[in-house]
C-alpha cells in the first residue's frame, strides 16, 4: 500500500511531467537568455511566429500564445523600438496592420535557430529516430490538449 501522502501511479506520472515541465520552462528562459540576450523569451516566441507566418495581426498573437492584449502590445512595442519588427498595412483590408520581422529580426531568428538546433541536436543524439518521433508526438498532443483550454 502506498503511504498517503505519496502518489502512485499516474499520480506519480502526472506529478513527474510537471516537474520536468517547470524545469524545461526554467532551463528554456535561461537558454534564450543567453543566445539572444535583449529578447526575453516571449519577445523571441512572437519574433518566430511571425516569421513563420509571414506577419500577422497582434490580436492573432495574443490568441495564438492565449497572451493578453497589452501583453503582446508591450512586446511589439520593445520588438519594434529594437528595430525587429515592423508593421504594414495588410493588402487585403487597409484598416488592419500586419507585423512583420524586419530584416534585423530575421538575422537573429536565423542565428538563434542555427544555436537551438545544435543545442537540441547534441541533446538528442543518442536517441532513437522511433524515441524521437514518439518524443515529438506526445508533445504535439499535449500541446493540442492545450490549445483547447
Amino acid at each position: 500500500m502506498a503511504e498517503p501522502d505519496r502518489p502512485s501511479g499516474r499520480d506519480a506520472a502526472v506529478e513527474s511531467i510537471q516537474r520536468e515541465l517547470t524545469s524545461f520552462a526554467r532551463r528554456a528562459r535561461a537558454t534564450a537568455a543567453r543566445m539572444h540576450p535583449e529578447l526575453s523569451l516571449v519577445s523571441f516566441t512572437l519574433l518566430s511566429h511571425l516569421d513563420e507566418q509571414g506577419g500577422c495581426r497582434a490580436t492573432d498573437l495574443a490568441a495564438q500564445f492565449a497572451l493578453d492584449k497589452s501583453t503582446v502590445s508591450r512586446q511589439v512595442g520593445a520588438l519594434e523600438r529594437a528595430g525587429l519588427v515592423m508593421r504594414r498595412v495588410d493588402p487585403d483590408d487597409h484598416r488592419v496592420q500586419v507585423l512583420l520581422p524586419t530584416p534585423a529580426g530575421a538575422e537573429i531568428l536565423a542565428q538563434v535557430t542555427v544555436s537551438r538546433r545544435r543545442m537540441f541536436g547534441e541533446r538528442l543524439a543518442d536517441w532513437s529516430a522511433q524515441d524521437l518521433t514518439r518524443f515529438a508526438a506526445y508533445l504535439e498532443r499535449y500541446n493540442e490538449a492545450s490549445r483547447e483550454d
